[in-house]
């Protein structure tokens, strides 16, 4: 009996020392993933700071990619999310006033930043979808980062990224999904692509859903999706789906109004409070967009 219990206790202790040796290895993993050092390069852009281009990028950063979504409606900043398993972050102060980046940022630190997610220290931003505003032309990425310099300053530091160990084995385990460190999933060396004239055609109607950050609750095939573990589950937008029976004017009611042509108010996570101060040219273009794709089966987490 003394030798079956030691041998018991030498593969439990076997055991023991495996987990732990995943889990430092995940931790490290995880660790190096944040703390990589991207070297980029970034194109110089002219910034311009007439009105005309002020007002072109606060209709892009405000009404299609909505970005006070993530860092507030003052642009201070805002915790992202804040769970005592997986611990907190959040998004700059984009601002130039006391703890925001606006002031320290150059020009090239806003394209880094904006295209390619990662910081002038070269570390990958988190959440930050530059893996889509890397699509955004040269002129409109001008015109965003003019309207940027031009909001209000904010005095608020922030909180910045407290990760618990948990969370650092899920990150390493994929839980969160590829988007969460853009950089990793962009081609930087990849010449940059020409998006489409802006117009009521399908292809700038696929470029806004890109810029817009449809795909991230919808799916890149949209066909349904879910932006992260615990958020609520977006809709099939394919023929396939929900949208199969809508008209056009019922999809700009939604996006303008937040209600379904049964007179359902939406779930508040949809960010159709920016998306209402698109154009009509914009909603047609995506909703052109959405019916050339072909029907697809509804997700299902």
């Amino acid at each position: 009996m003394r030798k079956v219990l030691k041998w018991i206790g030498i593969v439990l202790g076997g055991l023991v020392l495996l987990l732990v040796i995943a889990g430092i290895s995940l931790y490290l993993v995880a660790r190096g993933r944040l703390n990589r050092d991207y070297d980029i390069q970034v194109e110089a852009i002219t910034i311009p700071t007439d009105e005309a281009t002020v007002e072109r990028g606060g209709h892009l950063v405000e009404a299609v990619s909505g970005c006070g979504g993530c860092h507030g409606e003052d642009f201070g900043g805002l915790p992202l999310f804040d769970d005592p398993t997986v611990g907190t972050v959040y998004s700059s102060n984009l601002t130039s006033g006391e703890g925001g980046v606006g002031g320290q940022f150059s020009d090239e630190d806003w394209i880094r930043a904006i295209r390619h997610g990662v910081r002038p220290t070269g570390e990958p931003l988190v959440i930050m979808p530059a893996h889509h505003f890397y699509r955004y032309s040269d002129d409109d990425l001008a015109s965003i980062i003019a309207y940027v310099k031009t909001v209000p300053p904010v005095d608020r530091e922030s909180g910045g990224r407290q990760l618990t160990i948990p969370a650092y084995f899920l990150l390493a385990l994929g839980a969160f999904g590829p988007a969460v460190i853009p950089a990793e999933i962009i081609d930087h060396e990849a010449p940059h692509p020409e998006p489409p004239q802006p117009g009521v055609t399908e292809a700038y109607g696929e470029h806004l859903s890109y810029v817009a950050t449809c795909r991230d609750c919808h799916g890149n095939d949209f066909a349904g999706g879910q932006a992260g573990p615990g958020q609520p589950i977006a809709p099939n937008l394919t023929p396939g789906g929900e949208l199969a029976n809508w008209s056009q004017e019922d999809f700009m009611t939604l996006i303008r109004t937040g209600t379904t042509p049964e007179g359902e108010q939406v779930d508040p996570f949809m960010p159709w409070m920016a998306y209402q101060n698109m154009t009509d040219e914009e909603l047609q273009a995506i909703w052109l967009y959405l019916q050339s794709l072909p029907a697809r089966e509804s997700f299902t987490p």
